[in-house]
């Protein structure tokens, strides 16, 4: 219960808190702070642009304007610049003025003149801008202008006089109230696209966002499930980028978990068949034990004869657990990582010399002949002489065994990139189905031959075999004979 209600309390993860919440709000600022500066950027270019144009364009104005009060000031037409004062004022949309310099010898004629100087010298704003006309230089002023209560580009340049004398000062004012209405129109424009683009980036990043945020889902569903110990689960994603991998990743764990839960459940049941396996081979003896132990003691067998046979019989019980006892900690003992046979260099004709002799007895017994092929006298490897001894004789004894009387085993080295060692026998052979299990523990065939074996030799062979860097397979024909082939690195040594 508690559980479930840590899960549920995991998956309710609040909205600011989903990486697509995150993404969205972090794409958004980031795009949000992207228009803005770009806007001001833009909008004090064109604000500088547009205000250097008109005044640019004004200067030009005030120059032909100059440049045409000198024309009628060198022609004498008095009479005609009131026309034309009243034409470009009206056409310009902006006051111009037109003062004498009383500083000039020959100052401008008052005819021609809009304005007087001591009615400028009374406006401090233009004072300035009239005197400096008047040292032969362009003034301009871009600011508030009191006397019209608006922002003003205020300009003032010399006219011209005969000898390019100046003989007075023009003075254009415009209201930059036009200017100011097309930035503001463009300031508009500049942020009503900013919105739509914003509006277009924020579904971009949404699908974005679905895009990055779907399969990281998927992967955490797959990870709850894993971890519920649902292996054959898969995230289904299949992408070429680091999304891609992560998910490649999951699946291969998945894979790998399945694996080992298969690989658990094996050694679990093989842990389960072991202790059964135990106690099936302990529980007989050891009734077998007691039964003669309980009919001695109560006495029912008076007969010595008797007797010394319930003897015998409780002593091989005894002998066979003992036999039992010391293969299971023998094969546990090789089974381990860590243990490591007492090696050293080992001549496997020796070897096989010393397992003959001891099999000899039990062949002679029925007429086996032995046959053994060496391709040298001296095959050495680097190894354990007793362990390489009691490996060949399980499967020697065994060929032995299932073989029937007047046939042969034969016994074949070889030597190329490896030393190679077959055992072949003209026995009963071994049922396919039988094939992918005779190395395990405690497997044994039903065959009568085998009923006294403890099924653990040709497990404890396989692992002495492992335990010198070998290998051992095994092929088999039912009543044709079974052969098993071993391998192990050559040992090379100057002799």
């Amino acid at each position: 219960m508690v559980s479930t209600m840590n899960k549920n309390k995991n998956n309710n993860v609040k909205i600011y808190n989903r990486l697509f919440f995150k993404l969205y709000i972090n794409y958004a600022i980031m795009l949000l702070v992207t228009a803005i500066l770009i806007c001001l950027i833009f909008m004090k270019l064109y604000e500088d642009t547009t205000m250097d144009n008109h005044r640019e364009q004004l200067q030009r104005q005030a120059t032909t304007i100059s440049s045409k009060m000198t024309e009628f000031i060198y022609y004498q037409k008095y009479d005609k610049f009131f026309e034309y004062h009243s034409i470009l004022q009206e056409i310009n949309e902006m006051d111009i003025w037109t003062i004498a310099n009383p500083y000039a010898d020959n100052p401008m004629d008052e005819r021609m003149e809009t304005t007087s100087y001591e009615e400028i010298i009374h406006l401090e704003d233009y004072l300035e801008l009239v005197n400096s006309a008047f040292q032969n230089k362009i003034e301009v002023r871009n600011d508030y202008d009191k006397i019209y209560e608006v922002q003003m580009i205020n300009m003032a340049v010399p006219i011209y006089g005969l000898n390019q004398e100046v003989v007075g000062a023009l003075l254009l004012m415009s209201k930059v109230a036009e200017q100011k209405d097309i930035i503001y129109n463009s300031l508009y424009l500049i942020i009503t696209s900013s919105l739509i683009a914003l509006a277009i980036s924020f579904i971009i990043v949404i699908l974005f966002a679905t895009e990055l945020a779907l399969p990281i889902s998927k992967m955490r569903v797959t990870a709850l499930k894993l971890a519920r110990g649902d292996y054959n689960c898969k995230t289904g994603i299949s992408r070429n980028d680091e999304i891609g991998d992560l998910s490649k990743a999951i699946d291969i764990l998945s894979e790998k978990l399945l694996e080992n839960d298969i690989e658990r459940k094996r050694l679990e049941q093989m842990r389960q068949d072991f202790f059964a396996n135990v106690s099936h081979e302990l529980r007989t003896p050891i009734t077998v034990i007691r039964a003669y132990t309980e009919t001695l003691v109560d006495g029912v067998v008076q007969e010595e004869e008797k007797r010394v046979q319930y003897y015998d019989r409780m002593l091989s019980e005894c002998q066979s657990m003992e036999r039992l006892v010391g293969d299971l900690l023998l094969l546990s003992k090789m089974q381990n990582p860590d243990f490591m046979v007492d090696r050293e260099p080992v001549n496997l004709v020796q070897v096989f010399d010393d397992v003959i002799r001891s099999a000899s007895a039990i062949a002679a017994k029925k007429h086996i002949k032995i046959i053994v092929d060496k391709c040298d006298e001296r095959l050495m490897i680097s190894g354990d002489y007793d362990r390489l001894r009691q490996m060949f004789m399980v499967i020697l004894d065994n060929a032995i065994k299932f073989s029937d009387e007047n046939t042969r085993v034969h016994i074949k080295f070889t030597k190329e990139d490896k030393i190679k060692v077959s055992i072949q026998d003209e026995g009963i052979g071994i049922e396919p189905e039988d094939l992918d299990y005779i190395f395990e523990k405690f497997y044994k065939s039903s065959l009568r031959k085998n009923a006294s074996g403890t099924g653990l030799g040709l497990a404890i062979a396989k692992q002495i075999a492992l335990k010198h860097d070998g290998t051992v397979d095994v092929k088999s024909t039912p009543n044709v004979g079974t052969t098993f082939n071993f391998s192990f690195p050559i040992l090379d040594i100057d002799y």
